[in-house]
């Protein structure tokens, strides 16, 4: 395996626009980092999308003056089924970078980054929309999340669809009236929001700018604005059902288990959407601990692989400490509990 200072691990965090990459000794310190591209192994295989991270896998391992290390552990956004995921893992696997080779779907990372506990619940909205639950006796829980094929209602690309919906209805006459025409048509430099759409269809505006109409959904709820107002309050109702459908299949409904809430949308906290979820996983599951969590991703990727990284080398380190040595190292913020 080559000299190494004590154990290390490297810890992957894929997501849709980019890809972090850590170096991490066993007490939490972080010994290099570095940056790829977007992780998408859904759209050009898993073998490729992995290629796209190697170079910064090296860049962090030369850092250090190493080769390989103990564990290697990652979420990953679009490993969303378990044989995504192990096809992942042997693509990983197959660079030799280390030992053991741990891979899940990114909604863990949540999960694990905001509660030391065995058992809990996460619930992601953020270019997407996705829950996880661990039960008391080991048992997971979680969602296809392709979309709308498999159920999933909401998150920032789904909710710029809608914001678009219905401004180009109240354009045309076939919906009511409502801010989000004027309010999208101007942040894209457009005369309507019909030429925004038309744009993204033909390529002149970036489809992956539909996040952008998110805020501009808050803003008009913000002006009283009823279409607006009503879309927020549907986004809450899914975010509140997903959380709560999973206490009920994990058997928690009735007990003190964390709730991890996380992603661009929910960490916004925005009053209109956070309050109804607050107040939905309450009826439902009035015991529940619930959090918003800010901690980037790769905090939940670094704490998976230190969990593995002491059945490899037989040691146990303090969780809380080594999370908030992650913190203070990557400059995240800290857990906000609600």
């Amino acid at each position: 395996m080559g000299a190494l200072n004590g154990p290390h691990l490297l810890a992957l965090d894929g997501g849709n626009s980019k890809t972090d990459v850590l170096l991490v000794t066993s007490d939490g310190t972080v010994v290099a980092r570095a940056r790829s591209g977007p992780f998408a192994p859904h759209i050009i295989g898993a073998g490729p999308a992995v290629a796209t991270v190697a170079p910064a896998v090296r860049e962090v391992l030369a850092a250090a003056g190493l080769t390989r290390v103990d564990v290697v552990a990652g979420y990953l956004a679009n490993a969303d089924l378990p044989e995504e995921e192990d096809a992942i893992a042997e693509a990983i696997a197959t660079y030799g970078w280390g030992e053991r080779v741990e891979v899940h779907n990114d909604t863990f990372a949540m999960l694990r980054t905001g509660t030391d506990a065995t058992a809990g619940v996460a619930v992601v909205c953020g270019g997407g929309i996705n829950a996880v639950g661990i039960a008391r006796d080991g048992r997971h829980v979680r969602y296809p999340a392709l979309g709308r094929i498999t159920g999933d209602w909401g998150g920032g690309f789904a909710i710029g669809k809608e914001v678009l919906w219905y401004a180009s209805r109240d354009e045309d006459g076939r919906g009511p009236a409502t801010l989000l025409s004027g309010l999208a048509a101007r942040h894209f430099g457009c005369a309507t929001a019909a030429e925004v759409a038309t744009g993204m269809h033909l390529g002149t505006i970036d489809r992956d700018r539909m996040h952008e109409l998110v805020p501009l959904l808050f803003a008009a709820v913000d002006a009283d604005d009823a279409v607006a107002a009503e879309i927020v309050q549907r986004q809450a109702e899914e975010i509140a059902l997903l959380a709560t459908t999973t206490l009920r299949r994990i058997d928690a409904l009735d007990e003190p288990v964390d709730v991890v809430l996380g992603g661009g949308m929910l960490t916004s906290r925005h009053p209109a959407l956070l309050e109804p979820v607050l107040a939905g996983i309450a009826a439902a599951a009035p015991r529940a601990v619930v959090s918003v969590v800010d901690d980037a991703p790769i905090v939940g990727s670094a704490l998976l692989g230190l969990e593995h990284l002491d059945a490899h080398t037989g040691e146990r380190g303090s969780p809380p400490a080594r999370r908030e040595r992650l913190r203070a190292t990557l400059d995240t913020p800290q857990e906000v509990r609600r």
